[in-house]
């Protein structure tokens, strides 16, 4: 999908970023509905000046060098409220609970330091048909004085939801278990500090009940702090615009060890964070530079 090409909609123009309170209970609330029926509106906010203290302790809790260019999965935080506002709303049946985070795929077009202005958007692509369901795309753009400086596309799984079609097959490298180059020890209160920073109050990732009533034994690490502590572990290497995709392939129960690993061809970086043996993945992420 080109972010770029989008149809007229009707725009949504809030006075600030909402609260994601009300908004993410609703969107908490499973949907009965096997038909998938999403807002066709874009929902914006101009004037949004970052909290440079949070995004201090947001680099601080994923191992990003504190700098004036911030991480693009920073910017990706920065449109999530907008995400829940729309899957909140009363004209979407597709809802977090009971959806899978797949992929995320985002551009970073330009540098944005933490003194931009911003302006974020927010809108919903699909539904696209899925053998287990059918796919939904929240699309984010940031424009900084009226440019696009950022966008990303956050692709959830409605599982059980119907969308005509056939079926896409996902064309992925084949994974092949390798030494890890580095370990990283992850505490039992990451999902905690991530939600401290992130906004993210999902409970799957920080109480261990409300994991179990997802099938989970222990609660796991949010997929963009995976993504998020890739890409810094990478910081050194990366342009000053690239495009990174992370497919996220099994979740991190906390605590636990993970590995890392790297390798680097056709000008393309390629990244996973795999068990601690490197026998199997968690996330899989290609990082290419754009001209």
């Amino acid at each position: 999908m080109t972010v770029g090409d989008v149809r007229e909609r009707e725009v949504e123009r809030l006075e600030r970023v909402p609260g994601m309170g009300g908004a993410f209970a609703r969107a908490m609330v499973p949907s009965r509905s096997k038909r998938v029926l999403l807002p066709e509106r874009a929902v914006t906010v101009g004037g949004v000046r970052q909290d440079a203290d949070r995004l201090a302790e947001y680099a601080r809790v994923c191992g990003f060098t504190l700098r004036d260019d911030v991480p693009p999965t920073w910017l990706h935080v920065l449109t999530f409220p907008l995400h829940i506002h729309l899957l909140g709303s009363s004209e979407s049946t597709v809802k977090l609970a009971g959806a899978v985070h797949t992929s995320n795929t985002m551009t970073l077009h330009r540098p944005v330091t933490a003194a931009d202005v911003l302006e974020l958007s927010v809108h919903l692509e699909g539904p696209r048909p899925h053998r287990r369901g059918a796919l939904v795309d929240l699309v984010g753009v940031i424009r900084v004085d009226g440019e696009v400086a950022w966008d990303g596309v956050t692709t959830y799984l409605a599982s059980g939801a119907r969308a005509d079609g056939e079926p896409q097959r996902a064309e992925r490298e084949p994974f092949e278990p390798r030494t890890p180059h580095a370990r990283w020890r992850l505490p039992g209160d990451l999902g905690r500090q991530y939600r401290r920073v992130s906004g993210d109050p999902n409970p799957i990732h920080t109480s261990r009940l409300a994991a179990r009533a997802f099938g989970f034994p222990r609660p796991i690490i949010h997929g963009m702090w995976s993504h998020a502590r890739a890409l810094a572990a990478l910081e050194s290497r990366l342009p000053p615009s690239y495009s990174a995709h992370v497919d996220f392939v099994k979740p991190i129960a906390l605590p636990s060890t993970v590995g890392f690993v790297t390798s680097e061809a056709d000008g393309a970086i390629t990244a996973d964070v795999v068990s601690r043996d490197g026998a199997k993945p968690h996330l899989r992420m290609r990082v290419e530079g754009r001209s």
